[in-house]
């Protein structure tokens, strides 16, 4: 922790000294790049991985935040690993090896359902196991964000009647229904999981590593990436993936965008209809039903 606070304040002290930036321009950074450090756990920032930073970008695009905010964060931390090889750092992961992302909304391809459905099974009966399939059974039977999910509290899950209770963007707190597969999936993991993931458990966060502490969610994007591998998917699946899979999903079997809005917790509809890809066969199916002239 202290490596990356002090490297992070000589990096700031040479954007004033040496390049001159103001005193907001410095802050901005400052604040850009703790949010970095929360995320790698204040790892030191010469040996961050690449595939960290970028499970960090899909992070930052799930919060909700706007293209141009993802952009000016990303453009930040790759100053920040520029200046450190610049020093001679070694190991450090080269800044410009972070994309930054264009000013428009990039859809991810969603699963289909079938490849959502072997993700979620594949977790084994161990407690970890058990801890893994609830995750995954909340992350695409109830969208939650990854942010969301690390968050929740034992006391969040009511089981009876099959809700869980998150807090979102803006500290709002919405209801969402887990369904049958998530709610029984985190039945089994507080009975037969949870009990059994660390000796000393402080507190009532419901996910729960292996000493017993809360997960991370870094530690949760290795683990999608690791089920999807062992499912035999080729491509790229993260937490938000699942999200935006939970969502499609819903469309195309009929929901509507505002409950779908609801559901997401998302402040507009025009953030939805981007997140919730809607195939064209579904759309003309739709057309074909209701149009009283098709």
């Amino acid at each position: 922790m202290r490596a990356y606070e002090e490297k992070l304040s000589d990096f700031l002290t040479h954007l004033q000294l040496e390049r001159g930036a103001s005193p907001h321009t410095v802050e901005a950074y400052r604040r850009d790049l703790i949010d970095l450090g929360d995320f790698v756990e204040h790892e030191d920032p010469d040996t961050i991985a690449v595939s960290v930073l970028d499970d960090y970008g899909v992070a930052l695009r799930d919060r909700g935040l706007s293209p141009a905010t993802v952009r000016r964060r990303l453009a930040a931390v790759r100053a920040f690993l520029k200046h450190r090889a610049r020093e001679g750092a070694r190991g450090a992961a080269p800044g410009r090896g972070i994309a930054l992302p264009r000013l428009g909304r990039k859809l991810p391809e969603p699963l289909t359902k079938g490849e959502a459905e072997r993700i979620v099974t594949m977790p084994d009966a161990t407690p970890r196991g058990l801890r893994d399939r609830a995750m995954l059974e909340l992350l695409y039977g109830a969208g939650l964000r990854v942010s969301e999910l690390v968050s929740l509290r034992v006391s969040d899950v009511d089981l009876r009647d099959g809700v869980v209770r998150c807090m979102g963007k803006g500290a709002k707190q919405r209801l969402v229904p887990m369904g049958k597969s998530a709610t029984e999936a985190a039945r089994i993991y507080l009975q037969r999981g949870r009990p059994y993931l660390g000796r000393l458990q402080r507190g009532e966060v419901l996910f729960l590593n292996h000493r017993g502490q809360g997960i991370t969610r870094q530690a949760v994007f290795q683990l999608v990436r690791e089920y999807a591998r062992r499912a035999g998917i080729a491509k790229e699946v993260t937490p938000h993936t699942l999200r935006h899979s939970f969502a499609t999903h819903l469309i195309q079997g009929g929901a509507d965008l505002r409950s779908v809005q609801e559901m997401l917790g998302h402040a507009s509809i025009e953030t939805t209809q981007v997140y919730t890809h809607v195939s064209p066969d579904h759309v003309r199916r739709e057309y074909f039903k209701a149009h009283p002239r098709a």
